[in-house]
């Protein structure tokens, strides 16, 4: 299997949250609140699923190994782009979780905010995955050899088998710190 074959599964598991994060969207239209919990949930799954394990797996390997290679210039501003586009993903979660800690808080008001970031999501996911599955991950294989995707896949195997551990440690050091 090529080692891209796991990061084209997430793309799919992706899809489908994307999915259901575009038709919460218009129930909260519709009934012109949210549901703080719904909200927090897609968080984690964009957080931990989308960003940490799947762009964790691009940027800290993919990537990481592309580097070491002479790209052709398309696929240096393609992989530059897919950071970026990474990059905002993460500042677009981070407001979508400020504005839905407001309305939370009483600030209604958000409700605008929370829809336009989630709307945003929904709209940014399905092009970037088009452009990383049919315009580079494919094409860029062409630049390894059997046993360098072999060692991708193996290290991306590790990658997820530490993610948990990680999302736990985190958790509960957050906890400990919150201790009053």
């Amino acid at each position: 299997m090529l080692p891209i074959g796991p990061l084209m599964i997430e793309h799919r598991l992706i899809e489908r949250m994307i999915g259901v994060i575009k038709k919460q969207i218009t129930g909260f239209e519709r009934k012109k609140e949210i549901n703080p919990e719904f909200v927090e949930t897609a968080v984690d799954f964009i957080r931990t699923y989308a960003d940490r394990c799947h762009h964790g797996k691009e940027e800290d390997v993919l990537f990481r190994e592309l580097n070491k290679k002479k790209l052709k210039d398309e696929h240096k501003r393609i992989m530059e782009e897919l950071v970026e586009e990474h990059r905002w993903g993460r500042k677009t979660v981070g407001e979508l979780v400020d504005a839905k800690e407001k309305y939370v808080g009483g600030k209604k008001d958000q409700l605008t905010t929370i829809l336009d970031r989630m709307k945003a999501l929904v709209e940014f996911y399905p092009k970037h995955i088009e452009k990383e599955d049919r315009h580079f991950f494919i094409p860029c294989m062409e630049y390894f050899s059997e046993q360098e995707k072999d060692s991708m896949l193996k290290e991306g195997w590790e990658f997820d088998k530490k993610l948990i551990h990680e999302k736990y440690q985190n958790i509960v050091s957050n906890a400990e710190r919150s201790i009053v």
